[in-house]
């Protein structure tokens, strides 16, 4: 977009560093890579177009530094993949042993926690374990030494978390859909964040908050890709290419949170990437598959299992059994729905009302979170070790607590119930505090406890009409019913039910269990879940907290029909003439405003476009001049005395906007001038032709779109193309422009109830709808046209029936006060508005 050869992008992108809450140009920002590599490849060439010698070594280093461009991404994903697993299974250790530490403590030595403390013990049970002693004798004692350590835990991740890395706090992943999307968030994947939330997260997983690790690992994984690739010049100034390694980085995320490279790579896919490639795919995979394979190389656990609750089926399901899937399906629909509802109404309270304690509230929740959960046993102890339980069969060592005797079924049902509805009640109110926060694995939790509680009275149906019924199929020489899959399928479907993915889980639960037999029972439940979210309109929660938010982002659900972009556009804007504007007149319109861009219009008055450039162009080419004036060359040594000769650049000093050398007639001079020009020869030439001229900083093809546009159509553009703004023209009038902001505060206030599919009918109905106003509008204009051939002759005019209630010139109602399109004889007149582009703001 701007030259190349002297003038190095690096420049350009530390303006733009400083952009924070604004969104990327992809249109640009994809044309300015185009250069790079040609660029690049030209440096490869040109030096050695003449070597014929294949043996020499400047054909070698030749050869060399293109294979190490090409090896590069690669290099990085790999590099990531690396940290990445390091830093999980790090977090992994440090989470359990702070876990067990509220508890007790090891005699054999401090570091060690319950599992290594009591190796030679099978099952999970320690009491006889000589070498692990609990903190008190007395249960009040345990209960209090509990409490404590909670309630320090949180408050030293609260606290770290307000003092050093604000964007340490919550999931991340609404945030990193936003950033994947093209919105700049400064910091939110900084050195700080990282550190904090790397830090922070095990002691908020040990004090017992009713939040996960697995959403912000994600987060913690991107921050990490991000780092890793910025020491590349190659993806540091390239923002496409940057986001292609936070994707890999996201996919890694899921891979070491859940042990299921797959599943991260379809969780990039289905829930994280805006707008996804196979090459992205391909790396995607790549690191998830590297960060595993450390993971799997550290073995954290000791076990050989990548996460705690992994584990694995060796018996078959019935189909019988898909009446009670069923039912866990309809639980995890529900439960998404009403955790979504609740939870965005915590959310607008906190908000309101403790936003300025956040280390008060995360102390707080995490006490009560204690001081409840002790007296329950699945409530107490860590969710992954919880899950780990609640999934195992009861043979083979399954049998932990009584889970499996027949005399305590009821008792462990009433505890599994009670476990249910006080977690939920807990998730509510404590996603979102200030801490490091995710809701996959508690959601999995809850799932877990409802689905074990119905396996269990499954199970008591099936020894109690053993033989007879639904299940005479069940041999008696063996287990019928196994609890611990509708534990796993309940997890399943409380996962998909809050997140409102599917593909994705079913591919992370065969990873999870290896049970292909399974996968049929999965989609089942996976199904019935999305139809209850689709039948009571529920989205996920990242969704509506983007929503929540207000991040500019459109989801690929987000529809407006039946509006043209007329209704949405802006009207008041800030404009630049092609000539004529001084240097002070726009350093006075750039210190004035805050815009992102301006359109670029004729001098005759008519207000035809010719183009649009972008504030941080302006900024740049102005300071750039300054500079080279000021410096006297400074950035051309070898003709400084040609420099010393140029004109002064001072506030009388004409711009030009508009290329007037013939031989650039044609060109899109903003994003394909040669690159050559861009020596020390066009900046003398810039300033010696009567002023400084822009015309290689403008965009002379940006997006138009028509008044009269339906707004879908420029809501895919926006989706698709990823523009930052779309100008709206009439026959080449400039009458406006619209943003993704303009979109979205469009949607935020239509009405809130549209009319379903069933409403309107089904298909027949939609083709009756569209039949029917399709035959109005033809009538009507028929009708119009009528009544203007004989407007002239009043006798006959008179004869027609009245049709004040209708404008026929414009064949729209005349109350209606929808803005109309300019007509090129009268051009709109464009007021001041500061916030006119900067559609990233959040405000």
């Amino acid at each position: 977009m701007h030259p190349a050869e002297g003038l190095d992008d690096d420049e350009l992108e530390q303006i733009r560093r400083y952009e924070d809450f604004t969104t990327i140009d992809w249109i640009q920002d994809s044309i300015l890579e185009r250069n790079r590599r040609i660029r690049t490849a030209n440096s490869y060439t040109t030096p050695h177009a003449r070597l014929r010698s294949r043996a020499s070594w400047p054909w070698l280093w030749y050869q060399a530094r293109k294979a190490m461009d090409i090896s590069q991404s690669w290099f990085v994903v790999s590099l990531a993949g690396v940290v990445i697993g390091v830093n999980a299974a790090i977090i992994s250790i440090v989470s359990e042993w702070l876990s067990d530490i509220k508890v007790g403590y090891c005699s054999d030595g401090w570091w060690l926690n319950q599992q290594f403390c009591c190796w030679e013990i099978e099952g999970e049970e320690v009491d006889g374990c000589e070498s692990w002693h609990p903190w008190s004798n007395v249960m009040m004692g345990r209960w209090l030494v509990f409490v404590l350590f909670a309630t320090f835990f949180s408050f030293v991740a609260a606290h770290l978390v307000k003092s050093m890395a604000k964007y340490a706090a919550g999931s991340g992943i609404s945030e990193i859909k936003c950033i994947l999307a093209g919105f700049v968030m400064q910091g939110y994947l900084g050195f700080a964040t990282v550190v904090i939330k790397s830090i922070t997260l095990p002691l908020v997983i040990a004090s017992g908050l009713s939040v996960g690790k697995e959403g912000p690992s994600v987060h913690v994984a991107c921050c990490i890709g991000s780092l890793v690739a910025g020491l590349f010049k190659k993806f540091s100034r390239s923002q496409g290419k940057m986001r292609e390694i936070i994707t890999a980085a996201s996919a890694a995320g899921v891979a070491v949170a859940f042990g299921s490279p797959i599943g991260g790579v379809l969780f990039s896919i289905e829930e994280m990437s805006h707008g996804f490639s196979i090459k992205t795919m391909w790396k995607s995979f790549f690191c998830a598959l590297v960060a595993t394979v450390t993971l799997s190389a550290m073995n954290p656990f000791r076990t050989g299992k990548l996460v705690l609750f992994q584990i694995t089926y060796d018996r078959d399901w019935h189909f019988f059994e898909i009446m009670f899937y069923i039912i866990l399906g309809i639980f995890g629909g529900l439960y998404g729905a009403f955790v979504v509802k609740f939870n965005l109404q915590v959310a607008a309270f906190r908000r309101k009302h403790l936003a300025n304690h956040g280390v008060a509230e995360a102390v707080t929740l995490a006490t009560l979170t204690a001081m409840i959960g002790y007296f329950n046993r699945f409530l107490r102890m860590d969710m992954t070790a919880s899950m780990a339980i609640l999934f195992r069969e009861c043979e083979g060592g399954g049998n932990v607590g009584n889970l499996c005797q027949t005399p305590a079924q009821w008792r462990i049902s009433n505890s599994l119930l009670l476990a249910t509805v006080i977690r939920i009640g807990l998730v509510v109110i404590s996603y979102g505090c200030k801490v490091p926060a995710g809701i996959f694995v508690p959601s999995m939790a809850i799932g877990a406890t409802f689905g074990r509680m119905v396996g269990i009275m499954v199970k008591a149906m099936e020894k109690t009409y053993q033989g007879s019924g639904m299940f005479a199929v069940c041999d008696p020489n063996a287990p019928c019913i196994t609890p611990g899959t509708y534990a796993f399928l309940g997890a399943a479907a409380a996962l998909s039910g809050i997140m409102r993915i599917t593909v994705t889980v079913v591919v992370i639960m065969f990873e999870l269990t290896g049970a292909l037999n399974y996968i049929l029972p999965t989609m089942i439940v996976l199904l019935v879940t999305k139809a209850v979210g689709d039948f009571l309109g529920t989205n996920g929660i990242a969704d509506e907290m983007i929503r929540f938010n207000g991040f500019p982002y459109l989801e690929k659900d987000d529809h407006a029909y039946n509006v043209s972009v007329s209704a949405v556009m802006r009207t008041e804007m800030y404009t630049l003439v092609e000539s004529g504007m001084n240097v002070k007149q726009i350093e006075d319109i750039l210190e004035a405003t805050d815009v992102k861009g301006f359109p670029i219009v004729s001098t005759d008055g008519l207000e035809h476009i010719i183009g649009y450039i972008g504030r941080t162009e302006l900024r740049y080419v102005l300071g750039l001049f300054m500079l080279l004036i000021s410096k006297h060359a400074a950035l051309i040594p070898p003709h400084v005395d040609r420099a010393k000769k140029m004109p002064r650049v001072d506030d009388d000093t004409l711009c030009q906007f508009a290329a007037r050398d013939p031989d650039h007639e044609g060109q899109s001079a903003s994003f394909g001038i040669e690159e050559e020009a861009a020596g020390t020869s066009f900046f003398e030439s810039a300033l010696s032709q009567g002023g400084i001229r822009f015309w290689p900083w403008v965009n002379f093809t940006p997006i138009t779109v028509s008044p009269e546009l339906p707004l879908e159509i420029v809501m895919q553009l926006f989706k698709r193309m990823g523009p930052r703004v779309i100008l709206v023209e009439n026959h080449g009038v400039l009458t406006g422009l619209v943003t993704v902001k303009d979109v979205l505060k469009f949607i935020a206030t239509k009405p809130a109830h549209e009319p379903s599919w069933v409403e309107r009918g089904g298909l027949d109905g939609v083709l009756e709808e569209a039949y029917s106003s399709t035959l109005a509008a033809y009538t009507l204009k028929q009708f119009s046209a009528a009544r203007a051939a004989l407007d002239s002759h009043k006798d006959a005019a008179a004869k027609l029936p009245a049709i004040n209630s209708y404008d026929y010139r414009n064949l729209k109602p005349s109350s209606d006060i929808s803005p109309q399109p300019a007509s090129p004889e009268s051009p709109p007149t464009h007021h001041h508005d500061d916030n006119e582009i900067d559609e990233g703001k959040v405000h």
